[in-house]
């Protein structure tokens, strides 16, 4: 599955990513689900729930699908 996340800021943290597209349902339940899944950030893994996103990252997460960063 293919989504996208339109931000307003400069950026958005990878835990705010995760709990915005409904992975996850708390902030708090960030570390733990990157300590267990695979995420992907442009192709590389990435498991710092404060990793920043900007827009035209790409993020797949393993078992959900990839996400796309756009500004608005």
């Amino acid at each position: 599955m293919e989504q996208k996340v339109v931000i307003n800021d400069e950026f958005i943290t990878l835990g705010q990513l995760l709990k915005e597209v409904g992975v996850i349902s708390t902030g708090g339940q960030a570390k733990f689900y990157l300590q267990d899944n695979s995420v992907l950030l442009n192709d590389e893994e990435e498991n710092r729930r404060g990793k920043k996103l900007y827009p035209g990252d790409v993020i797949q997460i393993n078992s959900f699908g990839t996400v796309f960063i756009h500004k608005e």
